[in-house]
């Protein structure tokens, strides 16, 4: 695969994706040439070498963004469920090393820089299935200006909080403050991160996997354990996981948006030892590591549950430990295989559920199918008096309209072309409206009021 830009006038400057057989030179030079050598490879990773009639002038390592990043999250606006559902959608510069002969190119870095970007979106779409929004980088303030990234259009968005990855989900602290800048990869790309929905394009990159935010508090995690423990344990044999513990990893990780049981299995993983231990797993035998269920105890354990005992008594914790509502809830539906399914109503500025129920379809007349389950949710709500509710195009429909009203709440649903008279109507109805986009999109015409 060789994906080049189009040089400027004059230039014959090339930036391509390496070639797999390209890997060991591009690891031996980091190794030798980068103060923080080559990285180890785990997750999304894309190599690009910039050359020029054929001889190596620099290389890039673009990998997945970081998982938390304060300042960029703050620059973007993005809520912290949004953040854990299109975390994907950016991506980092991980390594940037040149090679020529300093002094000999002075504008070599920001116009390698400026090149990639434009290129960006459609490597990562042809090597991992979807485009990226966001690229971030980072670059050390005792000894770089950061010049180049300046010059290339990049922006500074404050600085990380000295920590570095050490391996899984923990992280140690170097005490070496970074800059952190940002370049968005379309002229709409922050905008879209922080919207109510992305535009469809998009929406394979945002898939909301267990690296998103963990949707409870390490020292809440206890009190969830207790409270699930009430529901009555499905296992007749075979109990040496507390089924508190197993149903609290169950519940996080499918509001934290996973969508299978293995996805389950791989976020229990990545809890912490305090976490781990605040749930009530036990430790093995003689050793400090935690013993932690296998795919197969989760699988089982869906498979048999109380699904209505389930989801009130955790919609019963989320209720206590939530407070009052919040002023803006969004309905979303999650599937795990087309079998089990988690229903929540989430604060839309925090991520953090405040009403659950649970699901078997997406669609269809079944008391557990979404739809009707969003309006049973809703109308047995005990107060949303002052609260907003939004939903996407599955809830746009008078019974929910009524029953949001009824509890005192206003609504904003998405209206698309399936629903072809209540499209025309609306479409019709905003035309003239400054304050909305243009009703020609099929996904912009929106259905709000009280």
């Amino acid at each position: 695969m060789k994906i080049t830009t189009r040089p400027p006038k004059g230039s014959r400057l090339v930036i391509r994706a390496a070639e797999e057989h390209e890997y060991n030179r591009m690891d031996a030079l980091l190794t030798q040439r980068h103060p923080q050598a080559a990285p180890a490879r785990v997750g999304h990773e894309l190599r690009l070498i910039i050359e020029q009639d054929g001889h190596w002038l620099g290389l890039m390592l673009w990998t997945s963004g970081c998982q938390h990043l304060q300042d960029r999250d703050e620059w973007i606006g993005w809520t912290h469920a949004q953040r854990a559902q299109r975390l994907k959608l950016i991506v980092q510069l991980r390594r940037y090393l040149l090679l020529h002969q300093s002094g000999t190119r002075p504008n070599l870095a920001s116009e390698a820089l400026a090149m990639a970007v434009r290129i960006l979106p459609s490597l990562w779409q042809e090597r991992f299935g979807f485009e990226p929004l966001l690229a971030e980088s980072f670059s050390d303030i005792e000894t770089q200006a950061g010049t180049c990234y300046r010059a290339a259009g990049w922006k500074a968005a404050g600085q990380s909080k000295g920590y570095a990855k050490h391996r899984g989900d923990l992280y140690s602290f170097h005490d070496r403050p970074k800059k952190i800048w940002l370049r968005p990869l379309f002229p709409q790309a922050v905008e879209w991160l922080r919207a109510i929905h992305l535009p469809a394009r998009f929406e394979k990159g945002a898939t909301a996997s267990a690296h998103g935010q963990m949707p409870v508090k390490t020292a809440q995690m206890n009190s969830l354990s207790q409270a699930l423990h009430r529901v009555a344990d499905p296992r007749a044999r075979n109990r040496q996981f507390p089924l508190g513990a197993v149903l609290s990893v169950i519940a996080m990780a499918l509001l934290s948006g996973v969508r299978d049981i293995s996805q389950i299995h791989r976020f229990s993983w990545r809890l912490s030892p305090k976490q781990r231990e605040a749930l009530g797993f036990r430790l093995q035998p003689g050793r400090k590591a935690f013993r932690m269920p296998g795919y197969s105890v989760y699988w089982s354990i869906l498979g048999k549950l109380d699904l209505d005992a389930f989801a009130n008594i955790l919609s019963d914790w989320l209720s206590a430990h939530h407070g009052s509502l919040p002023a803006a809830l969004a309905l979303d539906g999650k599937m795990i295989r087309d079998a089990i399914g988690v229903l929540s109503l989430v604060d839309a500025d925090t991520g953090v559920p405040v009403r659950l129920g649970v699901i078997t379809q997406k669609e269809g007349d079944s008391d557990r199918c979404e739809k009707i389950a969003a309006r049973r949710m809703v109308a047995n709500m005990p107060d949303l008096q002052g609260a907003l509710i939004t939903g996407d195009a599955l809830h746009a429909d008078k019974t929910m309209a009524t029953h949001a009203v009824a509890n005192g709440a206003d609504y904003l649903l998405q209206v698309k072309k399936n629903q072809p008279t209540v499209h025309k109507r609306l479409a019709a109805t905003t035309a003239a409206s400054p304050f909305l986009p243009s009703p020609r999109k099929p996904t912009d015409a929106w259905k709000a009021g009280r």
